[in-house]
């Protein structure tokens, strides 16, 4: 068998925050670890055969060793620029008992207020592009500096820029192919109650595909006059629901990155893996599943949630 190397392997370019989190849930509380959509979102990503780079900007307060556990897991770290008098992007929250509310403590936006980013040449035409969850302009911006389209343009956005940055979020959105929101946002974007009245109305801004989160309750995918409706991995003990979102998104980007074409059919299957990433990732605090996760076990839960969809 061929060995694989970096220069065989897919291109996916990762737009997102690199970023310290404080959380606190009813299990418990983390202290300050590592975080951001960006690190979700590439830790996931890495278990692909995808050559993965994040964009991203970090203060003079990030330590070294986080960066070094990205580079040892293959992720590009060169575009992820370090201010060294300024500080890291530092959130702290609190989650109720109800995992889909939580109290925001501190948001400290600090030396992403003025992130400028800067996509590498090698990065220029890659296959798959994530823009995680910030600024419109700052996800405009990174395609703005693409040389050709990627095969997939996947977007991530939050109600905040709907209310703050709407016209410059629906030039985005026009640019892209996917767009991966909760169904609150949706509803919010498209002025629709009903989620199938809310994807129907979201792609006339020109999407080919909708993928709304629902939380405990799976996830559903719209498009080609299709939808399709996937449930949640049951998990037994949740113990930190942060960044799952971002795990879930970087599966799916991870998988999509090894097809030839996207299609329904394939985007169907990359929700499977997207799923069964998210289910790690909330077994432990921030990062920390994503880091230990080894492909086998990631192989094993994927094949007994693929049984369990199976009609009989």
């Amino acid at each position: 068998m061929k060995k694989i190397t970096i220069t065989d392997m897919k291109k996916t370019l990762i737009v997102g925050t690199v970023a310290y989190d404080d959380i606190e849930t009813a299990k418990g509380s983390s202290g300050r670890v590592l975080g951001g959509s960006g690190t979700y979102i590439a830790l996931a990503c890495s278990h692909f055969a995808s050559h993965s780079s994040v964009v991203s900007v970090v203060g003079g307060d990030f330590e070294q060793r986080h960066l070094d556990l990205l580079n040892k897991k293959g992720i590009e770290t060169s575009s992820i620029e370090i201010i060294s008098n300024g500080k890291t992007f530092y959130w702290k929250g609190k989650y109720h008992n109800d995992w889909n509310k939580r109290d925001t403590i501190i948001t400290e936006v600090n030396v992403l207020e003025k992130f400028n980013p800067i996509v590498s040449e090698e990065f220029k035409t890659p296959d798959v592009a994530v823009l995680g969850n910030l600024h419109p302009l700052v996800q405009k911006s990174v395609l703005d500096q693409l040389k050709t389209a990627p095969k997939a343009i996947i977007l991530d956005t939050m109600n905040f820029w709907m209310d703050t940055a709407l016209e410059d979020l629906k030039s985005v959105i026009r640019r892209v192919n996917i767009i991966v929101i909760n169904d609150e946002e949706a509803k919010q974007l498209s002025g629709k109650e009903s989620l199938l009245d809310a994807a129907e109305e979201i792609q006339k801004f020109g999407l080919k595909y909708i993928i709304i989160k629902k939380g405990e309750h799976g996830a559903m995918l719209f498009g080609e006059n299709q939808h399709f409706n996937l449930p949640a991995f049951p998990v037994k003990d949740v113990i930190d629901p942060t960044g799952a979102g971002d795990t879930f998104a970087g599966g799916l980007a991870g998988f999509l990155s090894e097809c030839k074409e996207i299609s329904f059919e394939s985007l169907k299957t990359a929700m499977e893996y997207g799923t069964v990433m998210a289910s790690f990732c909330v077994e432990k605090f921030g990062t920390l599943s994503m880091e230990n996760l080894k492909k086998q076990e990631f192989i094993n839960r994927l094949n007994l949630f693929k049984s369990t969809q199976k009609k009989p």
